[in-house]
Parts: C-alpha cells; structure tokens; sequence
C-alpha cells in the first residue's frame, strides 16, 4: 500500500509539481539568454547577473571562448533530469547542457551562445521540490515504526496461542498443566477457558470410571469368592476342574479389567534416567538389550514401566529370542521390542488393542492371559502422548514399537 501511495506521489503530485518549478527556471534561462544575445557584451552579462542573482537566485557567468561539455553526469532520481531536461528544451533554441549532481544545492546550466558559453547557477529549490525527500523520509518513518508496533501488538497475540498449544501437548502427554492460565484477546481467553473445563471434565470422567470399576470389582469379587469355597469343597470331578478353571478365569479377567480400566492413574510425571527405567522393566526377564545412548525423559516410571513390561511379556510368551533395542529420531524416543515368534497377521494388528481381544483359539492353546496386556499398553502410552506400533521383525516374529514425544 506504501508503495502504492509513494508511486502516486511521485507520478500525480511531486511530478507536476517539480514540472513547473523547471519550466520556471527554463523561461527565465531563456530571457536572460535573449536578452544578452541582443548585446552579446560581457557587462550585459554582468548586467544580467545583478539582475537575477538578488531576487530569482539565478547568477549568470559569461565564459568566452568556452564550448559546452561532452560528459552528463545522471542523477539518482532520473524523472528529475528528464523533466529539466523537457522544459529546457521547450524554452531554449540553443544548445544547453546541464549537471544536477555536482552541487548538492545548486543546478549547473550551460547555454552555447556565439561569443561562448553562458552559465547559469539556479537554486536546487527553483527547479525541484523538495517535498518529495521529505515525504519519503516520513513514509520510512512511518513504517518502521508501524513494523515495531506490529510486531509487538501480534507478539501479545500470539504467546497466548502458543501457551495454550503448549498446554494442550502437555496435556495431551499426561504432564501437569496447573500453571497455565489463560491470557490475551478475549476469544483467546475463552478457548483458553473452554480446554480447562475440557481438562476439568476428562478427569471427573476418569475418576468416577475408576471409583465405579473399584465398586464393581469390590461387588464381584465376593460371590467369586463363595463359588470358590463352594467349589473347594465338591468332590474332584472333570467338572468341578471345569468350574474351577471357569472362576479363575473369570478372577483373572475382571482384575485385567480393572487394571486396564485404572490406566489412568494418579501418578505423576517426572524425569528419570532412560537406562534406570529400561533396567528395571527388563530385570529378572530373558531380554537382550542394544546399547544405546543416555537420556533424561519425562515420564510417569511406573505406569510406563507396566506398559514395556507387557509388550516384553507378550513377546516371551510366543517366542524364544527378545531384543530390545531403544533410539531417538525426529524428536521421538522410539522403544523397540523384536521377537522371533509366529508374529501378528498385518489383518488383525489394529484389533489385538482392543480390550480382552485375543486371536484364534490355535494360537492361544496353552497360554495365559485375557487379552488386555496390548490393551492396557496402548492406554499408558496414548496417556504419555504416544502410540504403540506393531510390525514385522527382522528376527521373523513381531516388532512392538513404543514412541513416545520427547
């Protein structure tokens, strides 16, 4: 738009008016060069200058013998040589030379006359306005200033947003949000205010879920309980065992339910060493494990710690051979567990997250469990922000890729 208004400037305004200044200054060059043509003596001359010099700051100088230079010298602004130059050439019928750079504030005018060469020397006044400088000193001005003031008025802005992203990826990451408070414009505050009752909700929600979960836990625990005293005490039959088997698995599946039901726990985040945290889930389990750099993360140990702890059981469970292997890339900590087991069909590798999901009856014979150690994985690293990926390894079984944002 400056640049707009600065074109306009110079091409409407600045131009017609610079154009009379010259064609003023041109009549009078003009004159005068008539006039001393008519008594071509050097006191015209000098008559000439004393008439023009006091009151149209114009000096005239005859140079006899003198012949008009042959080098122009351009000016920066080159419409301002072009339109001297258009104006003299309308007033003048001899031929002139002119210099609109050598002196800063006077214009050197040469005209070729028989007995030599008149200069005239006019005020950089009388032929250009020097509102145009002014103007674009202003205009800089102005918008250097304006810069300044935008920049920190979007500044303001903008660290609002910016903390209520970070505050929506903490919260995201399951870290603690409780210093944030929302700023800024108004509709800034208020999408600020709506995350925090957002937050508010998610966690009434997650608490009542794990307050019912623990009464129903409670409640059934107690008529497994007499099913299996009752059972204890029956004779040890085929059916009995039945039974048994039937209130064990049952025992087993509503304590899985409760655990993966209580992934959201009241634990809270903090930075531990990454080879502290690996050591202790593998400890005491057949896993090798690939050297790899040290780090700090921020996380909640335990929670994580069970979820690692599942995907190394899971992988011990069909498998002989377990690798774990750790690395960061692209701002992620990636946890990487290979196996050399039969692995998971491309197929069903979405469906095994899915709670007390387990795969066909022939490849679970045998094998302990209700179908929610993946389950149960995949809450606590949603809740740290991240997700569990399954793929083939290049042992020949499972790759289970834990990424988690660093």
């Amino acid at each position: 738009m400056q640049m707009l208004v600065a074109w306009f400037f110079f091409n409407a305004h600045w131009a017609r008016v610079t154009s009379s200044l010259s064609d003023s200054v041109a009549a009078d060059v003009a004159v005068a060069t008539q006039l001393f043509r008519q008594d071509p003596t050097l006191e015209n001359a000098n008559k000439l200058d004393a008439l023009l010099r006091p009151d149209m700051e114009l000096s005239v100088v005859l140079r006899s013998g003198d012949v008009l230079p042959i080098s122009n010298r351009k000016s920066f602004f080159s419409n301002l040589d072009r339109t001297l130059r258009k104006s003299l050439t309308e007033a003048v019928d001899v031929p002139f030379w002119f210099d609109t750079t050598r002196y800063p504030n006077h214009i050197d005018i040469r005209v070729q006359v028989d007995q030599g060469v008149l200069r005239f020397v006019a005020a950089r006044e009388r032929v250009f306005a020097p509102t145009g400088f002014v103007f674009i000193f202003w205009l800089i001005t102005a918008t250097v200033v304006l810069s300044v003031i935008s920049i920190l008025f979007i500044r303001r802005q903008s660290d609002p947003i910016r903390e209520l992203a970070d505050a929506a990826a903490a919260f995201g990451k399951g870290q603690d949000i409780s210093g944030f408070k929302p700023r800024g414009a108004s509709e800034v505050r208020m999408a600020g205010q709506s995350f925090l009752k957002m937050r508010r909700r998610i966690g009434r929600h997650l608490e009542q879920r794990t307050l019912m979960l623990a009464g129903v836990s409670h409640d059934l625990r107690t008529p497994l309980t007499r099913l299996k005293l009752q059972l204890a005490m029956q004779d040890d039959n085929e059916d009995t065992r039945a039974a048994r088997r039937d209130v064990d698995e049952m025992d087993a599946m509503l304590s899985g339910y409760l655990d993966f039901a209580r992934g959201m726990g009241e634990e809270k985040p903090h930075t531990v060493s990454l080879t502290d945290f690996v050591a202790s889930a593998v400890k005491g389990r057949q896993v090798t494990v690939e050297p790899f750099e040290e780090l700090e993360i921020s996380i909640r140990p335990v929670m994580l710690r069970r979820c690692l702890v599942n995907l190394i059981n899971n992988a011990r469970k069909y498998a002989s051979i377990c690798l774990l292997s750790v690395q960061e890339r692209g701002g992620d900590l990636l946890i990487t567990v290979d196996d050399d087991g039969p692995g998971i069909p491309e197929s069903q590798r979405q469906a095994v997250f899915k709670a007390f999901q387990r795969l066909d009856d022939a490849r679970n014979q045998n094998i302990e469990g209700v179908g929610l150690g993946l389950s149960i994985a995949q809450d606590i690293a949603q809740l740290h922000g991240g997700t569990i990926i399954l793929g083939d390894s290049e042992l020949g079984g499972l790759r289970a890729t834990l990424r988690l944002p660093l």
